[in-house]
């Protein structure tokens, strides 16, 4: 892996960096964290400027809509938009990161052309229906059931921790159509028109207050088999390309954020005589060391995802594992610098220290990541 720039990515860097500072400042005020709606028209908003100045979709490629930009030059995006300090997805996170990139790997000429467009202007949100209150973490295990009835399926059952359900127009959803196959097998990925009637959104409070997952209930909902992404039975498979993106790329701009917050902890540790305190300087260290290399292993899975046709290996499973717990012990130590600062839920790093708590649960338990490494990377015997 080749960590250098060349002339034309410095050239790249150099334009994205003019064109943040015009951009920026046109943004509207930014909502309150809980306001969810707001956040929705503040990040499509976002994502429209995005598109008409050419970033949207940089990495994907041009065939999807995308720009088809080289991995270097997607994490010099990343990069420099983080250290801008402007607007991460949000809001069109599902879209972005799981939905649109698994619709552009595995989807239908017909269903790229309907689908990704909207994701890529902010004019469609979507939302993830992966998770039931019965299956937990074994994902395979889901009973929502889905009839063929002539063109449609008729679908029923509920999920939940379904993100950004009470804002979105779309849902990655994961049903189940063969009950007497195997659980690994029998399941489809359909995409759910949001508005369709026999659908109820339920939303849950998060620790922090705020709502950006629901339990989604659905109630004979028919859905066209059209909207099927990959063939009938085959959604295991065409899962695991979804969570090859969410556990592979979609925390890269997360790991930038992380390495800056660290330099604020640093600055504000100096401010506040918590410096002084040699373990806490020794914590700080060692973070940053983890962070830079969490950064380059980001960098060798991106290649690889290159090297791939786009779609992340297991490789991604690895930085998704000590992601999580690397963001926890890096706000754990945020608290120790803010003391009772920490407490305080309107300032941004008290909300990160609670959300950060959820990571080693989202997108695959840590447990689960060490089994895919053990058994998928190392070559182990599965567990019995």
């Amino acid at each position: 892996m080749d960590l250098t720039y060349t002339e034309e990515e410095e050239a790249f860097r150099a334009g994205l960096r003019a064109w943040l500072s015009r951009a920026l400042p046109q943004l509207p005020p930014k909502p309150h964290p809980l306001d969810w709606p707001g956040r929705r028209a503040y990040d499509t908003t976002w994502q429209r400027m995005l598109y008409d100045a050419g970033y949207a979709g940089l990495h994907w490629p041009e065939a999807a809509g995308g720009r088809g930009a080289t991995p270097t030059q997607h994490l010099i995006y990343l990069e420099e938009t983080e250290k801008a300090g402007a607007p991460y997805v949000g809001a069109n996170f599902v879209g972005l990161l799981h939905a649109g990139p698994t619709i552009a790997a595995e989807g239908t000429p017909g269903q790229r052309a309907r689908w990704l467009p909207p994701v890529l202007r902010g004019d469609e949100i979507w939302c993830q229906g992966f998770s039931e209150p019965d299956a937990g973490s074994d994902l395979a295990a889901l009973r929502t059931r889905a009839v063929r009835d002539g063109d449609d399926y008729v679908v029923t059952g509920s999920k939940i921790w379904t993100s950004h359900a009470e804002v979105a127009d779309w849902c990655e959803l994961l049903v189940r159509t063969d009950p007497d196959a195997p659980k690994h097998r029998g399941i489809t990925w359909l995409a759910l028109p949001m508005d369709t009637p026999g659908i109820t959104v339920r939303p849950l409070r998060t620790l922090a207050g705020s709502a950006e997952f629901a339990e989604v209930f659905l109630d004979g909902v028919r859905v066209p088999v059209a909207n099927r992404v990959g063939a009938e039975n085959d959604g295991w498979r065409v899962t695991m390309v979804t969570l090859s993106f969410e556990r592979g790329t979609a925390f890269v701009g997360e790991v930038v954020a992380c390495r800056r917050t660290l330099a604020e902890l640093a600055q504000t540790a100096k401010a506040n005589g918590s410096w002084d305190d040699s373990a806490l300087r020794r914590q700080l260290g060692l973070l940053n060391a983890e962070f830079t290399a969490l950064w380059r292993l980001t960098q060798w899975n991106v290649s690889e995802a290159q090297r791939g046709g786009g779609v992340p290996g297991v490789g991604g499973s690895v930085f998704k594992l000590r992601y999580s717990h690397a963001r926890q012990e890096l706000f754990d130590t945020a608290a120790r610098v803010l003391g009772p600062d920490a407490l305080d839920l309107d300032r941004d790093l008290a909300l990160d220290r609670l959300s950060s708590l959820s990571y080693t649960i989202a997108a695959g338990t840590s447990q689960i990541q060490r089994n895919i490494v053990a058994e998928r990377i190392l070559g182990l015997p599965k567990g019995r």
